[in-house]
């Protein structure tokens, strides 16, 4: 399916963003967002800051984490870290939103920082309860859980924390091997989707490849029981 639609829409024949007006220093987006210099030299310190953060501190107590059960590793980890051009399209948003500064923006990006845990079916239930028990104990403070076993374009759950000392958010995800490996498949869409450019036609064409693939995902025993937390009606994003 995936083949049909890059012969349908080959990536090649999209027009490249025009960046010919843009002003030394400034950043700008293929789905026609910008930073101005200042906004972009503030983000870009910020994103320095974070990955500081993450390589003395975050990642080591990550690591302590995973040593803690030998059966279930952190799988991603190389790409802790999410890009630049994505978290300036983030915050690109943010500011635009609610008149937030840049370092405000930034420091609202709950997945500037993400890690990724993988079971076996079987034992994930079991895993995720345990994880957020660990996770405590290292004195991360849980902000949000979101469960989307039962969701029909991706399957797994996601959860927000912050780091105590600096106040540092990031990304926890818990997946199985076959959730993550559709996560990995569905990705391009999941993006051509966010950056706003398809008709409505491309959009049914690439909602209905991420429904193709979640619907083959076998759901672990007890995995769509595990509560968002805040409740769902308790917040409603």
């Amino acid at each position: 399916m995936w083949s049909e639609y890059q012969r349908r829409w080959p990536p090649g024949e999209r027009p490249p963003v025009d960046r010919s007006k843009d002003s030394p220093g400034s950043w700008h987006s293929e789905g026609n967002k910008s930073l101005k210099p200042d906004e972009n030299s503030r983000v870009e310190a910020a994103c320095d800051q974070i990955a500081t953060r993450e390589r003395e501190l975050i990642s080591p107590a990550m690591r302590a984490v995973e040593s803690q059960d030998p059966d279930r590793h952190l799988i991603g980890f190389e790409h802790r870290l999410k890009g630049r051009d994505r978290i300036m399209d983030k915050v690109s948003d943010r500011m635009e939103e609610k008149n937030r500064t840049p370092e405000e923006a930034v420091s609202l990006i709950p997945d500037a920082i993400r890690f990724t845990f993988q079971y076996e079916g079987t034992r994930y239930t079991q895993g995720v309860w345990a994880e957020i028990g660990r996770m405590k104990e290292h004195g991360f403070k849980m902000v949000r859980l979101k469960n989307f076993w039962e969701e029909e374009h991706y399957k797994g759950i996601n959860s927000q924390w912050i780091e105590p000392n600096t106040g540092q958010r990031l990304e926890l995800q818990f997946h199985t091997r076959i959730s993550f490996e559709a996560k990995q498949i569905t990705h391009r869409a999941y993006e051509r989707l966010r950056s706003g450019q398809p008709d409505e036609f491309e959009k049914m064409v690439l909602n209905a490849f991420q429904r193709k693939v979640s619907a083959e995902i076998p759901i672990p025993p007890g995995a769509a029981d595990i509560p968002d937390y805040p409740e769902r009606g308790a917040d409603a994003r």
